[in-house]
């Protein structure tokens, strides 16, 4: 039977696409556009609609290939409606329908970059500096934080961080901030500081004009800006977030939770003393891993000899003597020294040659 091959004709295949759905009046709309291009038209990288949309056309299924009734259309976006404006709705207002692992690799990222955020903003209140990014990820994931797509990053960050403030100790990293008030105000917003358990780092009371340098929670900024603004003086943010060079690991904070006094003692002794002291201690190491390197030796059972290293060992294994006192070993013989070894190997040699002739 002969097979006859079939070629479509004037078929559009909508495959490798991105598919935006819009639903409506109870109505499934979805446009085809390409893919990586939705995200750049939201946010306003793409200008051309042509190349985001792959046909000004709309589907009621785009993998199915099935378009839209235009009386389900007029009775959803209305009469006159042009297509390419009801695309432009759709790509506006839609889900954008993605692959599991496209989703799952997205909220991957997002969850990266919301525990990054947290990573900055938030610091260790006992030693003022931040934890690593892989403590904060797994104190996400002790309190059971799912990503939500369709939050920015940055409020999620920040319910994040008064979620774990419940439970482990962190806080918000305190904010550096220069404020300039008249003279006759400067004691108000002293008072105010005060109030708010702001820590002043410096004050310049000269000139008409007194300033003062401090660190504030991120949580009074706003009350402070209007303060200032109340009292006719200016503001100046100085640094957004202040913290300890370095960062806290979990494991790290638990060594100096229990430092005993005499360690304590030794690293606040003399430099120059904990200098010689560390040469001696290399020194003495160095000779100990020496005399250790001559002290061991492999011994071969077969043999029943020392024969060095891993490496002479091993290579032991492979010569004439291991072989032989092998097989004596099956012949229930004891073994034999090297040079014994090597005086009865010549002497079974000069056996055979004399089994070669025949008198």
């Amino acid at each position: 039977m002969s097979k006859v091959m079939q070629q479509p004709i004037g078929q559009k295949r909508l495959t490798n696409v991105a598919v935006v759905r819009l639903k409506k009046n109870g109505i499934r709309f979805e446009i085809a556009c390409y893919k990586n291009k939705v995200l750049s038209w939201r946010s306003g990288v793409e200008k051309d609609l042509d190349e985001v949309l792959q046909s000004h056309t709309v589907y009621s299924n785009v993998s199915k290939g099935i378009l839209a009734n235009s009386k389900d259309l007029e009775t959803a976006f209305g009469k006159g409606r042009d297509k390419t404006e009801i695309c432009l709705e759709i790509l506006d207002k839609g889900e954008l329908q993605i692959a599991g692992k496209e989703r799952e690799s997205q909220l991957s990222s997002q969850f990266r970059d919301i525990a990054t955020i947290v990573m900055q903003k938030t610091i260790n209140p006992e030693t003022q500096r931040p934890y690593t990014i892989s403590m904060i990820e797994r104190l996400m994931h002790e309190i059971h934080f799912a990503v939500d797509p369709n939050s920015s990053s940055k409020k999620q960050a920040l319910e994040v961080i008064r979620e774990l403030q419940k439970h482990f100790p962190i806080k918000r990293c305190p904010m550096r901030l220069q404020l300039t008030v008249p003279q006759q105000n400067f004691s108000s917003l002293i008072e105010k500081l005060n109030v708010w358990n702001a820590s002043i780092v410096s004050k310049d009371e000269s000139g008409g004009q007194p300033s003062i340098i401090c660190e504030m929670e991120p949580g009074i900024f706003r009350d402070c800006d209007a303060l200032i603004r109340n009292l006719q003086g200016r503001l100046e943010i100085l640094a957004v977030s202040m913290h300890g060079e370095g960062d806290t690991h979990v494991d790290h904070y638990d060594d100096h939770e229990h430092v005993p006094p005499s360690r304590l003692a030794k690293e606040s002794a003399d430099p120059v003393v904990e200098l010689g002291e560390r040469v001696q201690r290399q020194t003495i190491s160095v000779g100990n891993s020496s005399t250790e390197r001559e002290v061991k030796q492999n011994k071969c059972s077969t043999c029943d000899a020392f024969v060095g290293d891993s490496k002479q060992y091993r290579e032991h294994f492979k010569s004439d003597w291991h072989k032989h006192n092998l097989r004596r070993k099956t012949r229930q013989l004891p073994p034999l020294s090297a040079e014994e070894c090597l005086a009865d190997v010549e002497m079974d040699d000069s056996t055979e040659d004399l089994k070669d002739y025949s008198f």
